[in-house]
């Protein structure tokens, strides 16, 4: 039996259903937004965002791979690409603009970013 099949044979069983995926998805969503909301810390900050984009990956996988479209599995797997893809973009970036902000001011509190002269 190849993998396809057993795919094949797992969405038929829904032995772990979509509403499972949304679950762990609405978990990862709620403690990024929560670490976004309450730390004070740009890297947290962006650990938060990347939860987020993960949550958001997690949803195209789930429902690309329950809806009976002519090319199943593959929709919400490219979508997932192009987020992991994104998110490495705003990982490396996000932290090369933290790694500057500390090398002139000392410290990466957003609080204290007030002013945007340069």
């Amino acid at each position: 039996m190849d993998f396809t099949n057993l795919l094949t044979l797992a969405a038929q069983n829904h032995s772990v259903g979509l509403i499972h995926f949304i679950v762990v998805s609405i978990i990862l969503f709620s403690i990024g937004i929560g670490v976004i909301l309450v730390k004070r810390n740009a890297i947290w900050i962006l650990m938060g965002i990347e939860l987020i984009l993960n949550a958001s990956g997690i949803n195209f996988v789930a429902f690309g791979f329950f809806n009976d479209s002519k090319f199943p599995h593959l929709d919400g797997q490219i979508m997932a690409i192009f987020i992991i893809i994104i998110a490495a973009a705003e990982a490396a970036i996000g932290l090369a603009i933290i790694l500057l902000i500390y090398h002139h001011r000392r410290s990466i509190d957003p609080d204290e970013l007030t002013e945007l002269k340069g």
